[in-house]
């Protein structure tokens, strides 16, 4: 006998089944292929609980056998109820299976379920079901981990890809010319500790391992061990098709190219977003975990057994927040990889710490690649990288000045401010508050002038070398770049004109492509220093964050922090701009790059590394009053006014900090004034005009909000306007920018969006009433929500409000094989921007 709750387990493992595309009856076009197991009847109860469907099949079974297209058995669903768990019916599915002549089980109790291949390694968890397309795709898949153990890997396993006699070469015999030789032919030859890493995955992997995790300091080449690994796998037949997961858009097309120029020659690799109808067609699929995160893409588009291998590039971010689902969606191998040393993250406790967040991030990551010990599969630091030769360390200077050194203190950098009754208060800002609450220009001139007096300068011409600045924000940015061209015109009158440096952040027209023009020594033209010479006319390029994942550009000789920074990662990766190696030639001259110089204005060395002993500290002018507001016409008198060959020279002037509980403006007027300030921002309108909504609003974040003197506040914005309903921020910038007249009511906005829903789906007038109302108490109501969400179907006749009439009658209606009770909430949920816009207030 099933009883009630085996009968829920088998209504959520029909809807999975559904979901997959398994058919439990015939249609026009095709059989049914779900066959329930012979031996155990199905009771009315469940009958009742699975729906129309079963009205036709008055008998049937409790678990399934799903067919492939020739009615032969290809898995084996072994169904428990929910409070067994899936893997003590393991041996029993085994069983199963081998009397069906099965490779596949899917374990579940309707919660959690498992699929298995039999023929090799452990169940993996699941979220869906496999289709048949994807099960057919795996069932030629014949894994052999002791194949890919034994697999020969030594350092031409890249190199013979383009040319397998390539040892053979007399260019190559001979030590005088085999690296010209490697470079004309655009072969690649694996470093030693790239084999390192691949034996010990193999090594791994011969122990029964599953999960691997490489931690590689940046500039090792992760990319490039990455390419052997996928070539390992794919070639011995242990995967048919590989996941290339990164976090950011620029990731995405960089990891492309990589792979394309190491395994095109013998493998496909497309990018998901730009081949959504061809993937298929590919051994190796690169895509963004955003790209598959919107809309569900990842559950929609692909099936868990899609592929056999997942790599997570920086897993620690891969891994955050809604991205793991993307990640355990797949089952399969797993390799991540990392920069970021867990080690950075020692005594890290307080709860307060900025890093605490990112340390149990990456002690996740360490136990989701079964490293709960924190020894990686494999692990190569900067220390090893520069002891063998492979990359640089840098040479580290303390800048901080007087202000910089109290915002780091415990106590913060306090201030004289008035309070609204004129009372002069003490108000303290800590390093999070720079640039945020306050503008400094004379510790920005501070800061420029120190960079340029003491910064590593090219061998070749003795310009200044190739530089990275880190800033707080983008209009920080701005006024950086400003100042620096400003002072190498006064230092190089006529060399640069203005181009010495470039601000590069998201706001600015064609900064990727910038990224890589300074990459390729040509961004605003070639240096006039030296004729012939290949180097960037631009010196600097001043961003905030763009330019610190995955940047290659081995020939930069500073990185200047003129910000704090908070992530682990972030100042791992930002660091990492400066250790490649480099060679720079002219003619006969050739300079080997030997470090390369960072100078830290906010203690951002102390703060990973605790007492950081730094190489030097620069001691900067003391700074005894700064000023809130200084123009373009000030900035530039004060730089004139400096001798840039006498650091002490620099004189600071007064600053006056508002602080806010001295805001000024009216409750009334405060919407209007913020309106007013985006009209008038031309930069901001520009930003609208190309990238809309979404593109304007990380420079309103950056740039508007939190400021003196108005100190406007998406929550303030909000208690600024009369409503019945919460408002987003989004519809905030959409009224200021004319998008939207007003502020539709909570009943105004529900009718909008139900409109919009029976545009689409052309709904019956029979189903009107009913439909509205559903769907306008889904989005309204919290407590029917999450009924509905738990399959809690029996309380909602109890509860006020609800039209149980409608529910039944919407539940009755048939729409694509399910019913318009079972679709309005998947469609809010898919198509419904906000929900927590619904909210009463």
């Amino acid at each position: 006998m099933v009883n009630f709750k085996e009968a829920q387990a088998r209504i959520k493992i029909d809807e999975l089944l559904k979901q997959a595309g398994w058919r439990f009856f015939d249609n026009e076009n095709d059989s049914a292929n779900i066959q329930l197991e012979p031996g155990v009847k199905l009771t009315k109860i469940v009958l009742d609980a699975l729906g129309n469907d079963f009205e036709k099949e008055v008998k049937g079974y409790v678990d399934y056998s799903l067919l492939d297209d020739d009615g032969d058995p290809i898995i084996v669903i072994e169904a428990k109820k929910e409070s067994i768990h899936p893997l003590e019916a393991k041996e029993q599915a085994r069983k199963y299976a081998n009397v069906q002549r099965c490779r596949f089980v899917i374990l579940t109790n309707g919660n959690t379920h498992y699929f298995w291949d039999i023929e090799h390694g452990n169940p993996q968890i699941i979220t869906d079901f496999p289709t048949l397309e994807s099960l057919y795709h795996r069932k030629k898949f014949k894994p052999d981990m002791n194949a890919l153990a034994d697999e020969y890997v030594d350092d031409g396993y890249i190199a013979r890809i383009k040319d397998e006699n390539y040892f053979d070469d007399p260019r190559y015999q001979d030590e005088n010319t085999r690296t010209t030789y490697l470079k004309d032919k655009g072969l690649i030859i694996l470093r030693p500790f790239q084999l390192d890493a691949i034996h010990k995955l193999q090594s791994a992997a011969k122990n029964g391992q599953e999960r691997y995790l490489f931690e590689m300091a940046t500039g090792t080449g992760k990319t490039l061990t990455t390419a052997a690994v996928a070539r390992l796998f794919l070639r011995t037949g242990n995967a048919r098709r590989i996941l290339f997961l990164v976090d950011r858009i620029e990731l995405e097309n960089q990891a492309e190219k990589a792979l394309k120029k190491v395994l095109g020659d013998d493998y496909i690799i497309k990018t998901f977003k730009q081949n959504r109808d061809s993937w298929k067609s590919a051994q190796i699929v690169v895509s963004t975990v955003q790209s598959l995160l919107a809309g569900d893409k990842y559950r929609k588009e692909f099936s868990p057994t899609d592929f056999e291998l997942v790599i997570s590039d920086e897993a620690h971010r891969s891994l955050g927040g809604n991205s793991r689902s993307v990640f355990e969606y797949f089952n399969g191998y797993k390799l991540g990889l990392t920069a970021t040393p867990k080690d950075y993250l020692k005594n890290v406790e307080d709860k307060d710490d900025p890093r605490t967040s990112e340390r149990r991030e990456l002690l996740d990551t360490y136990r989701t690649f079964g490293c709960e010990s924190g020894v990686p599969t494999f692990r190569y630091n900067l220390s090893q990288g520069a002891k063998d030769g492979y990359l640089v360390q840098p040479k580290v200077f303390d800048a901080r000045t007087q202000i910089t050194t109290q915002l780091l203190s415990d106590e913060g950098y306090a201030v004289l401010a008035a309070n609204e009754d004129g009372d002069e208060v003490e108000e303290t800002f800590t390093h999070r508050d720079y640039e945020r609450k306050f503008y400094n220009t004379e510790t920005n001139i501070a800061f420029c002038k120190t960079l340029i007096d003491h910064c590593v300068t090219d061998p070749i011409t003795q310009e200044i070398g190739k530089t990275l600045v880190f800033c707080v924000s983008q209009k920080h940015a701005r006024k950086i770049t400003e100042i620096l061209n400003l002072m190498a015109d006064k230092k190089y009158p006529g060399k640069y004109n203005s181009d010495f440096a470039v601000q590069v952040t998201s706001t600015i027209k064609d900064a990727q492509d910038k990224t890589v023009r300074f990459a390729n020594d040509n961004l605003s033209g070639n240096s006039k220093f030296k004729e012939g010479y290949k180097t960037s006319k631009t010196r600097v390029c001043v961003t905030v964050g763009m330019m610190t994942t995955g940047y290659d550009a081995p020939n930069i000789l500073n990185l200047a922090l003129m910000r704090p920074i908070f992530s682990p990662s972030d100042f791992v990766q930002m660091k990492g701009r400066g250790t490649r190696r480099h060679t720079f030639s002219y003619g006969d001259d050739k300079y080997e790059k030997e470090n390369f110089y960072l100078f830290d204005f906010f203690g951002n060395y102390e703060y990973f590394e605790e007492k950081f002993d730094y190489d030097e500290v620069l001691k900067l002018p003391a700074l005894q009053h700064t000023e809130t507001n200084t123009d373009d016409q000030e900035i530039k008198k004060k730089i004139e006014s400096l001798d840039l060959d006498q650091l002490d020279a620099i004189k600071q002037i007064d600053k006056t900090e508002v602080g806010e509980e001295g805001m000024v403006i009216d409750r009334e007027l405060y919407h209007e004034t913020f309106e007013k300030i985006i009209k008038e921002d031309g930069e901001l309108q520009d930003i609208y005009t190309q990238n809309g909504i979404d593109g304007v609003k990380e420079y309103v974040m950056s740039e508007i909000l939190n400021k003196p003197k108005e100190y406007f506040t998406p929550e303030k914005l909000r208690e600024s306007i009369t409503s019945d309903r919460w408002i987003s921020f989004k519809e905030i910038l959409q009224k200021a920018f004319g998008e939207i007249d007003t502020f539709k009511n909570l009943d105004e906005k529900t009718e909008e969006e139900f409109k919009k829903f029976q545009d689409i789906e052309e709904l019956d007038a029979n189903v009107v009433p009913e439909a509205r109302w559903f769907f306008s108490a889904y989005l309204q109501d919290k407590d029917l929500r999450g009924v509905i969400e738990s399959e809690q179907f029996g309380r909602l006749p109890a509860m006020a409000g609800v039209d149980f009439d409608a529910f039944k009658k919407l539940a009755e209606t048939k729409r694509n094989g399910g019913s318009y009770a079972q679709y309005i909430p998947i469609y809010i949920h898919d198509y419904v921007d906000n929900l927590k816009t619904f909210e009463q207030v």
